[in-house]
C-alpha cells in the first residue's frame, strides 16, 4: 500500500499530463484535497529516476502537448519592454530556438558537456534561451547579474574556471579588461546587434545555426546551474545544483505554492542574476505548463507594476515584500487587475502590515515562501492553509524542516533557534549538491542529523515557521538576541514610516545597540526630526518589547537595495561597524 500510495504521488507531481481538475481554483473541496496532497507528499519517500532532463523530459512534452490541442493557446513565454516591444513563443517555438542555440554553443563556441559558461545578461529572451541551450547540452550555466563591477567578473571567472562568458554591449568592456589574467577563458559571446572585436555574436550565429539537435542524456545527480552566493565572511561561494534539484525539485512549489496550471499566465519580478528567478521565472512554472511573463524594466518603479497588471492577463505575480511596500504606499485601488489571482512574495520576510494593506486594495492575499539559494522552496503558505500574517508558513515536501540547537537538535515549539533541513538518512534530491571546490565550507553546514540554513527562526504548536533573522543580522545587546524583521514590523504600524531597515551598531557599553534606518512617508517630511524620533521609539517599546526599540534611529531618502528591490541589510551594518 506504502508503494503504490508513493508512485502515485509522485506520478502526479512529476507528468506534465496530471488532472489539471485537481487544480481547479473556485472548487473548495478540492482546496482541501490540495492540502492535504501537499502535506502528505512528505510522507513518502524520495525515489529519482536515473536520467533526468528538464528541456527533453519537461518542455518537450509540453511541445508535444501543445502540438496534440492538450495544453491552452497560450503562449509559453511572453515578454515586453518599456519600448513597446513584445516577444511571445509558444513551446515548440521555445524547442526551436533553444535547439538552435545549442548547436551555437557546441559548435562555434567549441563548448562540451560539463563545461562551464558564464551568463550575465538582463531581462532579455536570450537569456532563457542560453538558459534551456545549457541544459539542453549538459552545459553547466552560470548566471550572474547585471550590476557586477570587472572585479567581480574576474573572480567568477577564475573560481568557477569557466570556458566561455556570454554578455552584453554594457558589460563586454569589464570582460575585456580583466581578460589577460583569465587563463581558462576561452570564448566570449556577445548579445548585441552589432559587432565587437575578439567576441562571437549570438544573433548572427544564432540564424544560420542547424535547427536539429539531439538533446544530452543528463544523469538526474549531474551538474547543472552553478549560483554565487555571498556569506557573512569571506568571497561568494559557489553553489552547485544538480538537473533534478531544480529541474524536479520546483513540482511542488509550482502546483502548491506558486497555485500554477497550464493555463496561468505567472509573473516574477526577480533580476536574472539571482536564484528567484530560476525559481520563479524558469523550473516552477514551465513545469506547470505555465506562461513566463517578463516585462523588461530597468528598476522597479510602482506605477509601472500596476499599469502592466492592469494592462496584462497575469494571473500569478510574485515580486519583493518591498516591492509590495512601494506598491501599497503608490496606492493601487485605482487600478483594476482584472486577472489576477494569486500573490505571492519572498527573498525576505513580509511585514503583516503591508500583507493588511495589499489585501484592502486589491482583495487579495499574499502567500509568503521561504528558500534560499542552496535549496528550493523550504516553507510556503498555500491556498486552503491559515495564514498567520508574519509567518513563512509550513515545511514544503519533500523537507522535513526543524528548528535546532548549535549542535543540531531539535528544540521544543516556540523555542528560537537554527532553521535547518534533515539530511539523515537521506540527504533531499532537491537541495544543493555542494559549494564547489570549497568541502570545508559544505562541511560547516551540517550539524548532526541536519543542514543549517543560517536563519534562525521559530516553530509554533501548529507547525508554522517565524523568521527572526539571519545568525549574522540577530543583534546581540546587553545579552539581548533581537531579530531585525520584529522590530521592522513595529515601525512599519507608524503612519510617519514608508520604508525602515534594522542592523545592529556599536555601542561602547552594550556591544552593540539597534539601529532604525528610517524613510518617512511624505506627509512627516516636515516634522521635527528628534521628536519624531522619540515618538517613533515610544511607538516600539509599545508594539512589542521594550527590550527591542531602536536606541538608535536616522533618518535617510532611501535604502540600498538589490534590482530586485531587497533591502541590503548587510551594507547598512558594514557601514555602521566601519567595514565600508
Amino acid at each position: 500500500m506504502k508503494t503504490l500510495f508513493k508512485l502515485r504521488i509522485l506520478q502526479s507531481l512529476w507528468t506534465p499530463t496530471s488532472p489539471s481538475r485537481l487544480f481547479h481554483k473556485d472548487n473548495r473541496r478540492l482546496v482541501s484535497q490540495i492540502v492535504s496532497h501537499y502535506e502528505s507528499i512528505n510522507r513518502c519517500e524520495q525515489e529519482l529516476p536515473e536520467h533526468f532532463n528538464f528541456a527533453s523530459d519537461v518542455l518537450d512534452k509540453w511541445s508535444q502537448l501543445e502540438k496534440d490541442g492538450k495544453r491552452p493557446a497560450i503562449a509559453a513565454f511572453w515578454w515586453i519592454n518599456d519600448k513597446g516591444d513584445e516577444v511571445r513563443w509558444s513551446f515548440e517555438e521555445l524547442g526551436f530556438l533553444t535547439r538552435k542555440a545549442a548547436n551555437v554553443l557546441s559548435d562555434p563556441c567549441g563548448l562540451q558537456r560539463g563545461d562551464r559558461v558564464i551568463v550575465i545578461l538582463p531581462r532579455i529572451p536570450e537569456w532563457w534561451i542560453l538558459n534551456v541551450a545549457c541544459i539542453r547540452t549538459g552545459i553547466v550555466f552560470i548566471p550572474g547579474t547585471s550590476q557586477l563591477t570587472a572585479k567581480d567578473i574576474f573572480y567568477r571567472l577564475q573560481a568557477s574556471k569557466a570556458k566561455c562568458i556570454i554578455t552584453n554591449d554594457t558589460l563586454a568592456p569589464a570582460v575585456d579588461s580583466v581578460l589577460p589574467d583569465c587563463q581558462f577563458l576561452k570564448t566570449k559571446l556577445i548579445v548585441s546587434e552589432g559587432s565587437r572585436d575578439g567576441w562571437l555574436n549570438f544573433q548572427e550565429l544564432l540564424k544560420v545555426a542547424p535547427a536539429d539537435h539531439n538533446c544530452v542524456k543528463t544523469k538526474s545527480q549531474d551538474p547543472m546551474l552553478i549560483y554565487f552566493t555571498s556569506g557573512s565572511t569571506g568571497p561568494p561561494k559557489m553553489a552547485e545544483h544538480s538537473h533534478s534539484s531544480y529541474g524536479i525539485g520546483f513540482t511542488v512549489s509550482g502546483r502548491y505554492w506558486l497555485n500554477l496550471t497550464p493555463s496561468d499566465i505567472f509573473w516574477n519580478t526577480s533580476d536574472t542574476g539571482w536564484a528567484k528567478s530560476a525559481y520563479s521565472s524558469v523550473f516552477s512554472p514551465w513545469r506547470s505548463g505555465s506562461c513566463v511573463f517578463i516585462h523588461n524594466m530597468p528598476q522597479f518603479e510602482p506605477t509601472t507594476v500596476a499599469n502592466t497588471l492592469s494592462r496584462y492577463p497575469i494571473t500569478t505575480f510574485c515580486t519583493a515584500p518591498t516591492a509590495y511596500c512601494m506598491l501599497v504606499q503608490h496606492g493601487v485601488t485605482s487600478y483594476k487587475f482584472m486577472s489576477l489571482r494569486h500573490c505571492v512574495t519572498g527573498g525576505e520576510p513580509l511585514n503583516p502590515e503591508v500583507m493588511e494593506q495589499w489585501k484592502t486594495q486589491t482583495g487579495l492575499d499574499i502567500y509568503e515562501g521561504y528558500g534560499q539559494t542552496e535549496t528550493v522552496t523550504i516553507c510556503a503558505n498555500v491556498k486552503g492553509m491559515k495564514i498567520k500574517p508574519g509567518s513563512m508558513g509550513k515545511a514544503s515536501p519533500p523537507y522535513d524542516v526543524q528548528v535546532v540547537d548549535d549542535q543540531g537538535d531539535i528544540l521544543p515549539r516556540g523555542e528560537e533557534g537554527n532553521i535547518a533541513i534533515r539530511i539523515k538518512p537521506t540527504r533531499p534530491f532537491c537541495l544543493f549538491s555542494r559549494y564547489l571546490d570549497n568541502p570545508e565550507k559544505t562541511a560547516s553546514t551540517e550539524h548532526g542529523n541536519f543542514y543549517i540554513t543560517g536563519d534562525r527562526g521559530i516553530m509554533d504548536e501548529e507547525g508554522y515557521f517565524w523568521f527572526v533573522g539571519r545568525s549574522d543580522d540577530i543583534i546581540n545587546s546587553s545579552g539581548y538576541r533581537i531579530g531585525p524583521f520584529e522590530v521592522e514590523s513595529a515601525l512599519i504600524q507608524h503612519p510617519a514610516v514608508a520604508e525602515s531597515a534594522v542592523v545592529s551598531s556599536p555601542d561602547p557599553i552594550r556591544g552593540e545597540v539597534v539601529k532604525a534606518f528610517v524613510v518617512l512617508a511624505p506627509a512627516f517630511l516636515s516634522h521635527d526630526p528628534e521628536k519624531l524620533a522619540l515618538e517613533l521609539q515610544d511607538h516600539v517599546k509599545k508594539v512589542t518589547a521594550p527590550y527591542k526599540y531602536p536606541r538608535k534611529v536616522e533618518f535617510v531618502q532611501e535604502l540600498p537595495k538589490t534590482v530586485s528591490g531587497k533591502i541590503q541589510r548587510k551594507v547598512l551594518r558594514n557601514k555602521e561597524w566601519g567595514r565600508e
